[in-house]
Order: C-alpha cells, then structure tokens, then sequence
C-alpha cells in the first residue's frame, strides 16, 4: 500500500501573499496569478484558452458542446494549478456568454465540482470593473471607455478616479458575424440606436475612447505594425479617428498570413478583427469620441481594484510598481527614494516629470547584476519593457534614457529613445542619470552618506556638501563623476566640507 502513495513535496510558502483570477468570458478562459504590491501587484502567470462560450449565442441561445468541453478543461487545470502555486485567495468570475446562455448553468455546476465559487457578474458589475481597471492603469483618464468581450459591449464614463455612467450593449464580438449579415450598415445602424435609446448619444465628444478586450488590442498591435512604431507596448498607445478608416481598409486587403505573422496578434483574434474595426468606427461616431487609446488593463485588474481602500487608489502605480521591482532586483531597498531626495535640489522638475525622475531613482540598480558591459542595456530594456502603467511613450524613453545613463552608458541617446521623445526631455533624463550616478557612487549604494551630504546649484558651481567625518569618501571616482555632472549643467565643481 505505501508504495502507492506519493510523498508530498515540501514547498516553502511564497514570500509574499498570492492572490488569483479565474476570468470566464464569452471568448475566452484565463487564469491570472498576481503577487506584490497591492496597488500594482506583478503578474506571476497569465494562461488563456480560447473557449468560444458565447461564438453560437446568437444562433442557438446556448453555449455549445465543445465550448463546454474547451471550458472545463480549462477550469479543472486552472483550479489545479492554483492549489499548485499557493493561491491564498481565487476569485472566479463569469460574464455575458453564462450570463445569458441557456446552459450557463451548466458550466457553473462543473466549476462549482472543482471547489470554485463562480461569481456571475451582471452587465453593469462587469461595466464597473472595467471602468475601474482603466482608472487602475490610467488615473487621469477622463472618457469613456469601451469594454468589448465576446458577449457584450459595455460602455464606462470615467472621470477624476470615478467610474460614473454605465451601460452594457448585446454587442459582442462573436455577435457582431450576424449582425453586419443583415446588410451593409446593419451593425451601425444597431450601434446608432442602441446608443441613441440608452441616452448616450455625444456623451464622449471631444473625449478619448479607451479600448479594451483582446479584440481592439489585436487591432492595435496591427496599427503597430503598419506604421514601424517602435515601442512594442500596447498598453496607452493611441489610436487616431482616421487611423480606424485606413484599418479598416487594410484588413480587406491584407492576406491572412501576414496577419499570422504579425507578432503578438492570436490567431484566433484574426477572423474576428474586421467586425471589431467596423464596431469601433460606430461606436466613436456615436459617442463623438475624438480619438481612441488602448488599456492593458480591464476587468481583472478592476476587480483587484475595487478592493483597495481608498488610501491605496491613491498611490501612483507607477511609483508602486517601480519601488517594488527595485526591492526585486536591487541591492539596496531603501536606496531609491533616498536617492531621488538628494538630487531633487538640482531640478525644478514639474510634478509628471518629477514622478518619472523618482522612478528613475527606484530603478537605478535594476542593472547591477547584469554583465558589466550590458548594464546600461538592460537599465534602458526595463524602463522600454517593464510592466509599467500610468506612463505614456515619451515617459518611457524619458525614463531609458536617465538609466542609460546612470547605468554608465554615456552620454550618448539610443536611436529608439530619439523616436520617441524629444531631445529637450532626454536631454533632463541624462541629467537625472548623472546625478544618479554620483550619488551612487559617494554612498556605495546605501542610504546613510545620502542623507548627511547634499549637492546644489550655487553660483555657476555644482557644490557637494560633506561632513568632515565623511570627506574620505570623496575618492577619485567619486570625483570624477563631481565633474561629469557639473559639466553637464555648465558649472564648475565645489567640494564643501
């Protein structure tokens, strides 16, 4: 008999506390483990199945045979792989396709056989979260965003961190194939009076659409492609009003396979991209909206959202994330807030600037452990690719470059960053990453010289102010870098003890 038995592992408890969301909507089934800080946390995994709950809907009223069976399958491994990963709390959520199939039920039961409590979220619950996703990822965002799933359309007012108006819409992707059969401009025309009837006819004019759904960010991820643009993060990217006429062009002309080949793009969001094009053309006109954006961020990160107090809503996430992936990586946790105090006299940074230099100084040792050559690389790879929100492109290459340079990469600016930012903003980021770097270099990499010295602008000189039990510390290096930075600014270096 005991050799039929499995000897448990012995597994050490993760650090930090896990939690998961188990996502089942009308086009697919995700599972989504976070862990870190609870404004941002990181994500751990991300595994989607293409179930297709909702692709006959229309048609029949139900969910079909092999979209159950694509489902539960998924569920059963999903619940499986969170009892794996030490998931202290997992939320399972479902949306249009159970909400309003025939058989929904049927799919509830199976997950509820697995140990998981599905909670069936109403068209406006599910219109809320992703409202307060987008607020998650974007805190200025003042429109209306647009949550398109498989199932249902729902439409969010946002505004000053709030999620007011809200309105769901029988207009989901895999709805959309019938619709538009009806007839040349059937689908707008439904567009038109659904909107017209629920009174939000204009209510976006002269406002951003924000985007959200697999669908759009497929589109996005075209509109990438099309035009060379060089940063390969959906997340912010702006979609212009004429740009959807020309997609929509595009996608009558360009072959299937060069839309396989695009990276990022599923291929099972290809057949599907055409009616969310023709939708988005509709929807804008409706609403008056004057351009679109797309947020990475949607439902899931919307139900961890609305969970937070209201103390944590207002920490910026970009502060939030970059402070806890410097703790990650860095050698120093303390170091980067410290960092960015004793520069702060040097640069009369306005306050969304002053955000991304305090990012900088949180990151500045993300490259440490890399190979010594590659150490300004990887600095600027992370801020171009890391999980970021609540930064926009400029911001990102702003942000490359004042590690780029902290990291010793010169004074010299990566082609990427030139085309993305303006030379008057990376010119103040290499500033940042000299002044990073002296401050590094005195301290060694921690707190306490930091917080007895401080550096000013003071007469056409850099001063740097030692106490006289520290002034060993100002060694060749330390002063070869004195230099560098006072250059930079056009003055002269002073040592004050």
């Amino acid at each position: 008999m005991a050799t039929l038995l499995r000897k448990p592992e012995q597994r050490a408890a993760p650090a930090k506390a896990r939690n998961a969301i188990i996502d089942i909507g009308s086009n697919s089934v995700r599972l989504v483990v976070y862990e870190g800080a609870a404004r941002l946390p990181a994500v751990l995994f991300n595994e989607k199945v293409m179930a297709g709950l909702g692709r006959a809907l229309s048609e029949t009223g139900a969910i079909d045979k092999g979209g159950l069976k694509r489902a539960r399958a998924a569920l059963s491994r999903f619940a499986a792989l969170a009892r794996e990963m030490q998931v202290s709390e997992l939320r399972t959520v479902a949306t249009a396709a159970v909400r309003d199939a025939s058989n929904g039920g049927e799919l509830i039961h199976a997950a509820e056989k697995l140990g998981l409590e599905v909670e069936l979220l109403s068209g406006v619950e599910e219109a809320m979260a992703s409202g307060m996703g987008v607020l998650s990822g974007i805190p200025e965002a003042d429109g209306v965003v647009g949550d398109l799933g498989g199932g249902s359309l729902e439409l969010v007012r946002v505004v000053a961190g709030t999620v007011t108006d809200r309105v769901s819409f029988p207009l989901g992707v895999l709805r959309l194939g019938a619709i538009r059969a009806e007839g040349k401009d059937a689908l707008d025309r439904r567009v038109a009076k659904l909107i017209a009837d629920s009174g939000w006819a204009g209510r976006g004019k002269g406002l951003p659409f924000y985007l959200v759904g697999g669908s759009w960010r497929a589109l996005a991820r075209l509109d990438m492609h099309q035009t060379d643009y060089p940063l390969p993060v959906v997340h912010q990217y702006p979609i212009a009003l004429e740009r959807v006429g020309v997609l929509q062009q595009i996608l009558t002309e360009i072959p299937k396979a060069e839309l396989k080949a695009i990276p990022d793009i599923s291929g099972a969001r290809i057949p599907t991209l055409p009616d969310a094009t023709a939708l988005l053309a509709s929807v804008l006109k409706h609403l008056g909206s004057s351009g679109s954006m797309v947020s990475a961020y949607g439902l899931r990160e919307g139900l961890l959202y609305q969970r937070l107090t209201p103390e944590q809503r207002r920490e910026d996430p970009l502060i939030a994330a970059a402070r806890d992936e410097g703790e990650r990586s860095g050698r120093f946790p303390e170091h980067g807030d410290v960092i960015d105090a004793w520069i702060a006299p040097l640069f009369d940074d306005a306050p969304d600037r002053a955000r991304i230099r305090h990012a900088a100084c949180l990151l500045a040792d993300v490259g440490w452990r890399a190979n010594p050559e590659f150490r300004a690389e990887r600095g600027m790879e992370i801020a171009l690719h890391g999980n970021w929100v609540a930064i926009d492109a400029i911001g990102r290459a702003v942000l490359a470059q004042s590690l780029y340079t902290s990291l010793g990469g010169g004074l010299g600016t990566p082609a990427q960053l030139e085309q993305l930012a303006d030379q008057a903003s990376l010119e103040r980021a290499r500033l940042w990453g000299l002044a990073i770097r002296l401050g590094q270099r005195l301290s060694g990499g921690v707190a306490a010289p930091l917080r007895r010295s401080h550096v000013a602008l003071e007469d056409g000189t850099l001063a740097l102010s030692l106490e006289p039990t520290d002034e060993a510390l100002y060694g060749e290096a330390v002063e070869k870098r004195h230099k560098a930075l006072a250059a930079a600014f056009g003055r002269e270096p002073v040592l004050e003890v």
